[in-house]
């Protein structure tokens, strides 16, 4: 493979057990000769680490040139001056569209779990204005939250739910919203939804639900659900709770997409308490890196470790810890590195 020929990449590993896990899959991407020029980039504590920035200059260059990014778990500083490294993110480059896909791996308390969440990235409460009003002789006796919804990214990201559906072939989208209270809020998503919906007809089935109600029957029936598209704070919960049927955090993958830019990642925390003793799991990232590979069209590629992934994890049981077995990083890392081959 020529060096024209590669895709420029900022890799960004991340705090944490992220290093070891990012390391982990990039030599197993290397074994396939997936087509990544890497571009090593700090971000989290290690950024502040380094230049007292958990969101350097330089990384978002590297960024805005690549246009592609895999990175690790990152820590956001505690305390008030530092913004979540990941809202920033989203907002810097316009990553609308958050995407969480939950497959069953490991059977466990659920069977057969295949949902994708499709979650706003941009607007809602996460991008809200927050003041405070005095009351008595109290300055912050009120908090208040100024969240909002456009119809622009209402229309934007039911209409990229569709299209995932209609590319992955999904048969049905549930619009989900809290439009029987936040009658404005919500039912602006709501009515966007509703129009997006009718250009799909025949094509993709569309179901609405109110979200309290989806986290309920997510728990009692989660293979009534295909794809779930939502609003920021919705999908931000829904997501987890997804994640949480087929396992907890450590397994599924997530990607932020934009018109530009599109960023892929572990949806885990940095969990500094293991890092650098060899127990942390890198399906997460690794699975992260398989969206990518079909996001520039190297489905092909991506196949191969979809398949490595079940021979490793399901056939042969080669397992960490957090899965139920006594694997570590490096074990399941070179099965994985055989099985790919």
């Amino acid at each position: 493979m020529t060096n024209s020929s590669m895709i420029p990449v900022t890799l960004i590993p991340g705090d944490g057990i992220g290093p070891e896990i990012v390391n982990a899959v990039t030599e197993i991407l290397d074994v396939i000769k997936a087509p990544f020029r890497w571009d090593k980039q700090i971000a989290g504590m290690a950024g502040v680490d380094a230049v007292n920035d958990p969101l350097p200059a330089q990384t978002i260059e590297s960024i805005h040139k690549t246009g592609l990014v895999l990175k690790g778990p990152l820590t956001t500083p505690v305390g008030k001056g530092y913004r979540s490294i990941n809202v920033t993110l989203r907002r810097e480059f316009g990553l609308f569209a958050n995407v969480r896909p939950t497959k069953t791996l490991i059977p466990g308390r659920y069977d057969n779990i295949d949902i994708v969440l499709v979650r706003e990235n941009l607007e809602g409460f996460y991008a809200a204005m927050e003041h405070h009003i005095p009351v008595d002789n109290d300055p912050r006796g009120i908090a208040t939250c100024a969240g909002y919804t456009s119809r622009k990214e209402c229309n934007r990201i039911v209409k990229y739910a569709f299209d995932y559906a209609l590319h992955h072939n999904r048969k049905k989208v549930t619009l989900v919203h809290k439009a029987n209270i936040l009658k404005e809020l919500c039912g602006l998503f709501l009515e966007e939804g509703r129009k997006v919906a009718k250009n799909y007809e025949g094509k993709i089935a569309v179901e609405e639900r109110i979200v309290d109600a989806c986290a309920m029957e997510l728990v009692l029936k989660p293979e009534n659900y295909d794809v779930i598209v939502t609003t920021n704070l919705f999908g931000d919960i829904l997501s987890d709770l997804t994640s949480g049927l087929i396992g907890g955090l450590g397994m599924p993958p997530g990607a932020n997409i934009g018109e530009k830019a599109a960023m892929f990642e572990a949806v885990h925390g940095s969990a500094p308490d293991i890092a650098g003793k060899n127990c942390a799991n890198p399906l997460a990232v690794l699975q992260a890196s398989i969206m990518m590979l079909d996001h520039v069209n190297r489905s092909d590629l991506a196949d191969r470790v979809r398949k490595a992934i079940h021979k490793v994890v399901i056939e042969n049981k080669v397992r960490t810890r957090d899965l139920g077995g006594n694997a570590t990083t490096t074990d399941i890392t070179a099965a994985l590195k055989q099985a790919v081959q």
